[in-house]
């Protein structure tokens, strides 16, 4: 592995990692102001446990998320300074704001955890409201850095030169409101159906299963109203990559020859030494209306790209075919749930939907880890597309290779101490949040 491949992967595996913690600790806050708002509407103590029990989990995964995030700012600046040392200036903006929502997260997160009791109860309860919206906000505004890379604006590219630089036009790039949008929804997703999937395993196993079942089905609505949403901003967002970065299209769809009515491919494996995609799926016809709302628009294919300039098909598109089968399976899943809290009631109580949900509890993640490969790995050879080359941004530091050999180490390790934190608090909400169903506290 040479110090360019190690960079890349050391970044990779960081993001990899931190883009969970983040969607956790952007997500759950919403979940836990729903159940703190019923607990304070109904007074039924379920829904207390519940928030208090959701609020040591953001709690974990916001300290995770925090070390993580605090890792790739460095690692920006230590693997690709030449990248730093000129886009600083332009897309810097996004950042800095991102560590004022990061602070105000930090203070009402404060709040709420050692809020109990000592506040106004509705004031507490805007403190766990803060603490979500604050982290959405910060979410997006990374989300708006990473869409400048993808639709570089805000400046003037001159003789090598960055001159004429706007930082606004910059934050609020081309890219900024499809990715942000299809990131956030994601995001629900994934986190929705994760923790729905968690209770559904608990209350297959009969534990606790009043408290369960009312975190399963907070958890539930918001995955699967999400999921229901999410083609729609698929569909925004291809259609903006459509027009910016055909080559990361045409690597998504493996797509080598430019032609009218071009079929959709559904899985298939790219040969990209033949130019073809073999035992694929092709919907006549469909690419071409989804990207142009025609049947018979045309479509750019790799073959009108320079062969420097593709990216890596195979990974792109294998990757993307992961994202849309994940997200079609959850839309059904979420259909099916929807299906049966307006018409097939019965079905809340059969095991075989529980059973589904625990089945899905990682593809939402597995999905978002697919779809930031489409996003970065369909970008190259760019880091700043169309300006600057990800190989042109690289440190000369040698030896990078033992520091992801390092870094690799430190993220396992933190994983398996997130997991058994995790374990351990499930562990413990069964034992102390234990209440009987018949309780006069649970009236209401």
């Amino acid at each position: 592995m040479n110090d360019f491949i190690a960079a890349r992967s050391q970044m990779a595996l960081s993001l990899g990692f931190h883009i969970i913690f983040s969607c956790i600790g952007m997500v759950m806050p919403f979940f836990m102001a729903v159940s703190h708002y019923y607990w304070l509407k109904t007074n039924n103590v379920v829904y207390k446990n519940i928030t208090k029990a959701w609020s040591k989990g953001v709690a974990i995964f916001f300290a995770t998320g925090a070390v993580s995030g605090t890792v790739l700012s460095f690692e920006l600046g230590l693997l690709w300074p030449t990248f730093m040392l000129h886009a600083g200036p332009i897309f810097g903006m996004p950042f800095s704001l991102e560590g004022t929502a990061f602070f105000i997260e930090a203070i009402a997160l404060g709040f709420f955890l050692y809020g109990w009791n000592k506040f106004n109860p509705w004031f507490h309860w805007v403190t766990g409201v803060v603490v979500g919206i604050s982290g959405l906000v910060s979410g997006i505004l990374v989300v708006a850095a990473n869409g400048w890379m993808n639709s570089p604006s805000g400046f003037d590219y001159v003789d090598g030169k960055y001159i004429n630089i706007d930082p606004v036009k910059a934050m609020f790039n081309d890219a900024w409101f499809s990715q942000a949008l299809h990131m956030s929804i994601a995001a629900f997703v994934a986190t929705g159906f994760a923790v729905a999937g968690v209770h559904a395993f608990m209350i297959l196993k009969g534990k606790n299963v009043l408290f369960h079942a009312k975190a399963f089905k907070i958890a539930a609505v918001f995955g699967c109203i999400a999921a229901v949403l999410q083609p729609l901003s698929g569909d925004i967002s291809a259609k903006d990559v459509a027009e910016r970065q055909p080559a990361k299209l045409a690597a998504m769809e493996a797509h080598f020859h430019t032609g009218k009515s071009v079929p959709l491919i559904v899985g298939g494996i790219p040969d990209v030494k033949e130019k073809k995609v073999d035992y694929a799926i092709k919907i006549p016809g469909l690419l071409s209306f989804m990207v142009a709302g025609d049947l018979n628009a045309e479509v750019k294919g790799l073959d009108s790209i320079p062969p420097e300039d593709h990216p890596p098909v195979a990974i792109t598109h294998y990757a993307f075919q992961i994202m849309v089968g994940i997200g079609m399976l959850l839309l059904f899943v979420a259909v099916l749930y929807f299906i049966a809290l307006w018409k097939k009631k019965i079905w809340l109580e059969r095991r075989w939907l529980l059973i589904l949900f625990a089945a899905v509890t990682p593809l939402g993640f597995i999905a978002v880890e697919a779809g930031w490969t489409v996003t970065e790995v369909g970008r190259q050879p760019w880091i700043i597309q169309g300006i600057m080359r990800t190989a042109d941004a690289v440190t000369p530091m040698p030896g990078i290779v033992y520091s992801f050999y390092i870094f690799t180490g430190v993220y396992i390790s933190l994983a398996i101490i997130v997991v058994f934190m995790l374990y351990r608090q499930i562990k413990m909400v069964d034992k102390i949040y234990d209440i009987p169903s018949n309780s006069d506290q649970l009236k209401g």
